[in-house]
């Protein structure tokens, strides 16, 4: 079987700073696997690095088998790499509806948005309650939910989830995280970054370390942290 995605002595940074140091990753179809460390050693790096949103890169990302290394960051997501980001990244001034929509840019993903949109809101009910209401005046994890909710409405083979806990209350951040780990991917994979570990524990096939730049096989040793 393909992984869909391979990592291979990957190098990355901003300007003449050198972030990540000779990442070894491969993720197989179907699976689940945790990215953990404290914010500032690379996990927000790496996952902008898969969809070529740093300065630059050396070694070698593999997406179903072909090299995705002069691949343009909107080619990546025609293709099925989507990020969610750290954050929210919404237009606020814009609808929850619109910025739903905004997210079904790739492939057929445009023809097909009210059902994505149905799709969305019944994995987020609250965004199916206020699909008028302007973004900016939303919670701040109902906005959350709108910028996960945006990026599943893509047809999605990799999910690239990018601290989907931070700056969220203990209860809507396990709730949040909870969604993600029962999405069915659908023959797909889904990388997450997140520095709190109980939140994903036991919720994914593996899990790897990060920490200054560097990615190991996490133990579970510290607690999280």
């Amino acid at each position: 079987m393909t992984p869909v995605l391979e990592i291979k002595g990957l190098e990355a940074g901003y300007g003449p700073l050198r972030v990540l140091h000779g990442i070894d990753l491969t993720v197989a179809e179907g699976e689940r696997v945790g990215i953990l460390g404290l914010n500032g050693h690379g996990k927000t790096t790496m996952l902008r690095a898969i969809v070529d949103l740093v300065d630059w890169r050396q070694g070698e990302i593999l997406y179903d088998g072909e090299s995705i290394m002069k691949a343009p960051t909107y080619a990546l997501a025609r293709r099925g790499v989507v990020l969610m980001p750290q954050g929210d990244a919404l237009f606020p001034g814009l609808s929850i509806k619109d910025n739903l929509d905004s997210g079904a840019y790739p492939g057929g993903s445009w023809r097909k948005r009210k059902e994505r949109r149905d799709y969305v809101c019944e994995i987020f009910p609250r965004l199916g309650e206020r699909l008028n209401q302007v973004v900016g005046t939303l919670s701040g994890g109902e906005r959350r939910m709108c910028s996960i909710g945006r990026g599943l409405m893509s047809e999605a083979r990799l999910y690239l989830v990018d601290e989907p806990s931070l700056g969220l209350g203990p209860g809507i951040a396990k709730g949040i995280c909870d969604t993600l780990m029962t999405l069915d991917l659908q023959g797909g994979a889904l990388l997450i970054a997140e520095q709190n570990r109980p939140l994903i524990d036991g919720k994914i096939d593996r899990a790897f370390r990060m920490h200054g730049g560097e990615l190991t096989p996490d133990t579970g040793e510290d607690g999280g942290h």
